[in-house]
C-alpha cells in the first residue's frame, strides 16, 4: 500500500546539480529517516517525492504507478513541515478537518476522521481551542492529526520537531514511534538530529552532497559504518579518527604505538568509539596523553584528553572516571576499532 520506489532520482537546479541519481526502495509500513549535514539534500529530496520539487531525471514510483509527473495531490502523500502552519482563526477541530472541507467531504465523515485522529493523538480535550491557546508539542501534534485524516499512503515529515525545547522534543519522538506503530504506515522523516533518526527509525539513510553514503538499520550504521564520512556522522560523541599505518605487520597509530587489529590492505585511519576506550596508565595501550577536559553527565563522563600527534581523543567512561585534569594516562581500546583506506571506505 505505501511501498515507495526511487530510481535514478536527480535534481539539478541550472547547471547545479544537488540530488545525484538516488537509487533506494521504501517497503510498505517501513519508517525510514534522511540524516545528514545542512546542503546535503535531504529537505529537498523528501520534497520530490511529495511534488513540491520536481524531479529533473529519474522516476519515482508509489505502490507500482509512476508518479514522476503526477502533482502533489495525485500521489497519495501527506506532509508535515517545520511550521505547524495552522490558521489561528480556527479550533483545533476545524484546522484538523479543513482539508476534508474544502474537498467536499460529508460533516459526518469529516467528524469521524477528526474524532478518530483526536483519539490517536490525545487531542481530545482540545477540540474546541484555537491554536494560540496550545503548547508546541500539542500544536506540532494538530498539525499531524491534520495529515491523518486525509488517510495517506504515506506520511513525509520535513524536520518537524526543530521548533520545540529539548523536552518536547523527547516527547513528540515517543508519540511519533506509537503513531507509527499505531498506524503501520510507511513513514519518510528528515532530521539533522541522529538521535532521532537513531530512536525512530527503522532505516537510515545517510545523505553525502546528493548521493547516499549509507543506508541500514541504526544498528548497522552505528556498528558497521561504510565510510568515514558515516562513521564520523554518526555517533554521538562522534567517531574517534586517528592516522594510523602498518609496520612489522602490525596496524600502528601515527603517533602512537601498535593496535591488535587483523591487518587489511593499507589502513591510513583508525576508527574507535569514545565507548571502546579506557583510562590506563602511561605507556599503556595505542598512545599517552594528558587529561584536559573532564564532562560529567551523571551516568557517564567524557574524557578528552591530548594526544599530541595523534590528536585529540575523547573516551566515554561510565561513573567517576577516576582521573583528574592534567593528569598523565595511557589509552586502551576495549572494543572493535575501524580501519579505513585512503579514499575513506572501512576496511574491515
Amino acid at each position: 500500500m505505501g511501498a515507495i520506489e526511487l530510481n535514478r532520482i536527480e535534481k539539478w537546479f541550472g547547471d547545479l546539480q544537488v540530488i545525484k541519481g538516488i537509487d533506494l526502495g521504501i517497503r510498505d509500513g517501513e519508517f525510514v529517516v534522511f540524516v545528514g549535514p545542512s546542503g546535503c539534500g535531504k529537505s529537498t529530496l523528501l520534497r520530490m517525492i511529495g511534488g513540491l520539487e520536481e524531479i529533473s531525471r529519474g522516476n519515482l514510483v508509489i505502490d507500482g504507478r509512476d508518479v514522476t509527473s503526477d502533482p502533489p495531490s495525485k500521489r497519495g502523500l501527506s506532509m508535515v513541515f517545520q511550521s505547524y502552519a495552522l490558521y489561528p482563526h480556527m479550533s483545533v477541530r476545524d484546522n484538523m478537518g479543513f482539508s476534508l472541507k474544502t474537498a467536499g467531504a460529508p460533516k459526518s465523515e469529516i467528524d469521524e476522521k477528526v474524532g478518530e485522529a483526536a483519539r490517536v493523538l490525545k487531542l481530545e480535550d482540545f477540540l474546541d481551542r484555537r491554536p494560540k491557546a496550545l503548547s508546541g508539542g500539542q500544536r506540532q501534534r494538530v498539525a499531524i492529526g491534520r495529515s491523518i485524516v486525509r488517510d495517506p499512503t504515506a506520511f513525509l515529515f520535513d524536520e518537524p520537531l526543530s521548533n520545540l525545547d529539548a523536552a518536547l522534543r523527547v516527547e513528540m519522538r515517543y508519540e511519533i514511534a506509537k503513531l507509527h506503530r499505531a498506524l503501520g504506515r510507511t513513514m519518510i522523516y528528515v532530521t539533522h538530529d541522529q538521535v532521532e533518526a537513531m530512536t525512530l527509525a527503522d532505516r537510515i539513510v545517510v545523505l553525502e552532497y546528493g548521493t547516499i553514503a549509507q543506508a541500514g538499520t541504526p544498528r548497522e550504521l552505528y556498528e558497521r559504518p561504510a565510510n568515514l564520512f558515516v562513521a564520523e556522522f554518526i555517533g554521538s560523541p562522534a567517531m574517534n579518527i586517528l592516522p594510523c599505518g602498518v609496520s612489522g605487520g602490525r596496524v600502528v597509530v601515527s603517533g602512537g604505538r601498535p593496535v591488535e587489529v587483523p591487518v587489511t590492505d593499507a589502513p591510513v585511519r583508525l576508527g574507535v568509539r569514545p565507548e571502546h576506550l579506557a583510562p590506563a596508565a602511561p605507556g599503556e595501550g595505542l598512545a599517552d596523553a594528558t587529561v584536559e577536559v573532564l564532562e560529567y553527565l551523571g551516568a557517564d563522563t567524557y574524557l578528552i584528553v591530548d594526544a599530541g600527534e595523534v590528536g585529540r581523543i575523547t573516551i566515554r567512561v561510565a561513573g567517576e572516571p577516576g582521573v583528574a585534569v592534567g593528569d598523565r594516562i595511557g589509552i586502551r581500546a576495549t572494543g572493535p576499532v575501524h580501519l579505513f583506506d585512503a579514499e575513506g571506505h572501512a576496511l574491515r
